[in-house]
């Protein structure tokens, strides 16, 4: 497991008493430390109406993260494509990768992320891609992005030329993210390189790599199946600390899958003295079990196997460590403690760049 990477995909999360631009702050702050430590990504996710996650615009939120890192990719984890015009999209990292070359990602992804309700608004403006039409929009962008473009037959029977930047140096990479079968078999079918979400629930790891690496088509540009796995990660000096820290997003997690109403996410004090019904308890241990919670030295150990069984060179942290009362508003120091604790207890060689 020599060359195995670290990389960050982070929700922007938003704690109680912040503004969203504390918590942009935030991010900003961990993405540099990131991009000092050597991590190999920086991922941004895609949500929207959520009162604890400001992740709401990646492309927006990467421009402002290429301007204040050097050498870190930067992506998205991932646009959830059926919420907006694929020619958009393209024209955004088209513009993202001639601001950074070579440094970004983009991961494509089939949910709506978020409800029917925010799904009908990001549609009213116009005709945005249908879930239906996931595959041809994929080609679509791929096509776009590319330095001739993509050619259209009008109905005079003329060719018309549609190109995402007038004249592209670089492209960015495209990435292919999901946690079904549906999304293993089109990344293996489009050749694409593939993201399994292990962090939404942990199950159906195993079988989702299988089907994506035995399906795979190779390409000119993809010769080999690609991929890497995400995980849940909170670090610190003790298991004891570490798990107080966990508490907040773990607790936010089990209100949202029993449908409770959400609010921004508790501090750790706060997330100590909470009361949850036992549905919520037991959501908590059973998540507490699958995450990757402890002191640094364990998790590492831990992430190294976890690479080394599913036969992957690189893992991605959801970094989901909470603040304490008296941390700064536009910081969250638990945060970036766990990626020094993972720069620290994993070989350097083990952070490389792409």
């Amino acid at each position: 497991m020599s060359d195995l990477a670290l990389s960050v995909l982070d929700l922007v999360p938003v704690r109680r008493g912040q503004h969203s631009a504390d918590a942009i702050a935030a991010t900003v702050a961990l993405a540099e430390h990131a991009d000092e430590l050597g991590y190999r990504r920086y991922w941004l996710a895609e949500h929207h109406n959520m009162p604890s996650v400001a992740s709401t615009n990646p492309p927006v939120l990467l421009g402002v993260l290429a301007g204040r890192t050097r050498r870190i990719r930067l992506g998205s984890g991932g646009v959830m494509l059926p919420n907006h015009a694929p020619f958009v999209v393209a024209e955004q990292f088209a513009v993202l990768e001639a601001a950074a070359p070579g440094r970004i990602d983009l991961g494509l992804g089939r949910a709506p992320g978020s409800d029917p309700v925010i799904s009908a608004l990001l549609r009213s403006s116009g005709h945005t891609s249908e879930v239906d039409a996931f595959p041809n929009h994929i080609r679509d962008i791929e096509a776009l992005l590319d330095a001739d473009g993509a050619a259209l037959r009008l109905g005079t029977g003329e060719q018309y030329v549609v190109r995402a930047t007038p004249a592209a140096a670089g492209r960015p990479e495209v990435w292919l993210l999901g946690s079904s079968d549906y999304s293993a078999q089109l990344a293996a079918e489009l050749s694409l390189p593939y993201v399994f979400a292990h962090h939404f629930s942990g199950e159906g790891t195993e079988r989702m790599l299988d089907l994506y690496r035995s399906r795979f088509v190779p390409s000119v540009s993809q010769a080999v199946p690609r991929t890497f796995l995400t995980a849940n990660v909170v670090t610190a000096d003790t298991d004891a600390e570490a798990r107080a820290l966990a508490l907040p997003q773990l607790q936010h997690m089990a209100r949202l899958r029993t449908g409770t109403p959400l609010t921004a996410l508790d501090t750790v004090e706060q997330a100590a003295a909470a009361t949850l019904t036992q549905p919520q308890q037991d959501l908590v241990d059973t998540m507490l079990g699958r995450w990757f919670v402890g002191a640094a030295d364990d998790v590492a150990e831990r992430l190294a196997a976890f690479a080394a069984r599913f036969e992957v060179d690189e893992v991605m942290v959801t970094v989901g460590a909470g603040a304490h009362e008296g941390d700064p508003i536009d910081r969250t120091p638990a945060r970036e403690r766990t990626l020094d604790l993972l720069a620290a207890h994993l070989p350097q060689r083990m952070l490389v760049a792409a």
